[in-house]
């Protein structure tokens, strides 16, 4: 599947989705303001809204981090590597919920862009560990900044107190989530947005 669909089932759904964004836009257009109204969006659920949500954030960082082996992937694994001490690489396939038999095609490509590099542990010379290069370093830092744009691209308009508010309350309920059930898999909502047609074919051979 190209992209994120939102979460909504059916035909019926889908054309209640439709409309209630299209009475959304009608008060908006009606609003004297430039800010939207502050009326809810009639017919529609939180799976509508993380949905549009979601697919924009998507979109913005896909193209941010597009010359990444493996995209949002690829940078994500970056991410923890450059930031964490370095962890093996199962241990980052359990972190990033990434099966440990596609991972080793992922590590490979960033290791060919001298991105990161395997290392053996010092401690224990049957482990590696994935360490970030000076280069990843710098392409890193670069990365993050464009994330940083990206993500200012999705609260385009929204008031900074608002974006905080938002981001400070949906960061709560994950942790929330995630600590009631820590085994649960943090990106099975979305592994439709994350899809990595890559990894998909790599998969399929």
């Amino acid at each position: 599947m190209d992209g994120y669909a939102p979460p909504i089932g059916g035909e019926t759904n889908h054309m209640a989705c439709n409309q209630a964004y299209d009475g959304y836009m009608d008060a908006r257009a009606a609003h004297d303001g430039t800010s939207a109204p502050t009326v809810g969006v009639p017919g529609s659920d939180l799976g509508w809204t993380l949905g549009v949500i979601l697919r924009t954030w998507h979109e913005q960082v896909e193209q941010a981090v597009a010359d990444v082996p493996h995209g949002i992937r690829g940078y994500q694994i970056l991410s923890v590597v450059g930031h964490n001490n370095p962890p093996t690489q199962s241990g980052l396939a359990k972190h990033l919920q990434i099966d440990k038999t596609v991972m080793p095609y992922v590590v490979d490509a960033l290791e060919k862009a001298d991105l990161v590099e395997r290392r053996t542990d010092p401690k224990d010379r049957r482990v590696r560990r994935i360490v970030i290069t000076e280069h990843g370093r710098k392409v890193l830092s670069a990365l993050e900044a464009k994330v940083r744009a990206a993500e200012d691209a999705v609260f385009a308009g929204v008031p900074p107190l608002t974006r905080q508010t938002f981001v400070d309350h949906a960061a709560h309920l994950a942790v929330t989530i995630h600590g009631a059930k820590p085994n649960l898999d943090p990106c099975i909502a979305v592994l439709d947005a994350l899809s990595d047609p890559a990894l998909a074919a790599r998969q399929r051979d």
